[in-house]
């Protein structure tokens, strides 16, 4: 498979899960509980194709030079706190000198609709990040490196992250996209950024579930 046919079919499936729960509403009048099941279903079926597409797509030239498994593992684990800390950095710019709240809108509503049901906990701690390294760091980050260089397509990446998750923190979401982006450049792997997304959302998600229920 082309670069440019696993980055069209790779983000257009990605685009399908996304307005998933509006099929789920509209076409089988699906009430809240069988949405949220429905749309984790989706979630995971659309994070399996991702991994089909990617291994049936060529190797991009940022991959051709990997670091082996026990060094990818590594830096994918580190990059947990790492990321953390960056989020912990980049939040108290916003709200020093940008006037953003310390809270994410995007995250407290992710945490009402686990509360409303678990299994979406799944959706958002694993599926989710999964799609979403494919999407961003490798179909349109990884597949625009080799010609344009490093930080023009980390930018065009990130911004589209941050445009995404559309709560206001873009700063947050971008710096993040530019830490997933450099991870997956040295490492030659997109499984080093995708352990760290998925081990960063956990954390997030499993802390904002604590302090609700506390």
């Amino acid at each position: 498979m082309s670069e440019k046919k696993y980055s069209f079919i790779t983000i257009f499936t990605y685009g399908l899960v996304l307005f998933s729960p509006i099929a789920f509403l509209r076409v089988f009048q699906a009430n809240p509980s069988q949405i949220i099941q429905l749309t984790t279903l989706a979630y995971f079926l659309g994070a399996a194709l991702m991994v089909f597409y990617r291994l049936k797509s060529r190797v991009f030239e940022l991959e051709k030079q990997q670091k082996n498994f026990l060094i990818t593992l590594l830096i994918g684990i580190v990059g947990i706190p790492a990321s953390l800390l960056l989020q912990m950095v980049l939040l108290q710019i916003e709200q020093r000198f940008l006037g953003q709240s310390l809270s994410s809108q995007n995250t407290q509503n992710i945490v009402q609709l686990i509360m409303n049901n678990m299994i979406f906990i799944l959706a958002t701690t694993i599926a989710g990040p999964i799609m979403e390294e494919f999407v961003f760091r490798r179909a349109i980050f990884g597949a625009l490196e080799k010609r344009f260089g490093f930080f023009l397509p980390a930018l065009l990446s990130s911004a589209l992250f941050a445009f995404a998750h559309n709560d206001g923190h873009y700063l947050l979401y971008a710096g993040l996209g530019f830490l997933f982006c450099g991870m997956y450049r040295y490492s030659g792997r997109i499984w080093t950024s995708m352990i760290t997304h998925v081990g960063m959302n956990l954390l997030v998600i499993l802390t904002q579930l604590a302090l609700q229920s506390s």
